[in-house]
């Protein structure tokens, strides 16, 4: 893993996503940081969520509703995505999940998602 340049933006964006568990959008981190961050710009977090991910800190879930869904737990583990309110949520890695790679191929990381209805948005 790449050491990335330091900066208080770029320190509090992945520290907003590393202790937000919905996986959120940069539209999200941008709302939730903006009143601490009054020159943060949305553009910034953009930049700084394409430079995490580059370098392997973060990962890209799915977009939902339009908008790219980031992860800051880059362990292997699936995800869930209500296709009702677009809540994204972990599930538990799998044991005994193993896929053989096509010959010459080296398998790095395994990622599912499973789309569905959440048990909030059954109920209502």
């Amino acid at each position: 893993m790449k050491q990335i340049r330091r900066s208080d933006k770029r320190d509090a964006i992945l520290e907003a996503l590393r202790s937000n568990k919905s996986h959120p959008s940069a539209e999200t981190l941008y709302e939730s940081l903006r009143t601490t961050i009054p020159n943060l710009s949305l553009g910034t977090v953009y930049r700084n969520l394409a430079k995490f991910k580059d370098d392997g800190i973060i990962v890209s879930v799915s977009t939902v509703n339009g908008q790219e869904r980031y992860d800051a737990d880059i362990s292997q583990h699936d995800h869930f995505i209500c296709d009702r309110c677009g809540m994204v949520i972990d599930v538990p890695e799998r044991s005994g999940c193993e896929r053989d790679a096509p010959s010459g191929f080296t398998i790095t990381r395994v990622e599912t998602i499973y789309r569905g209805i959440c048990s909030d948005c059954v109920d209502s």
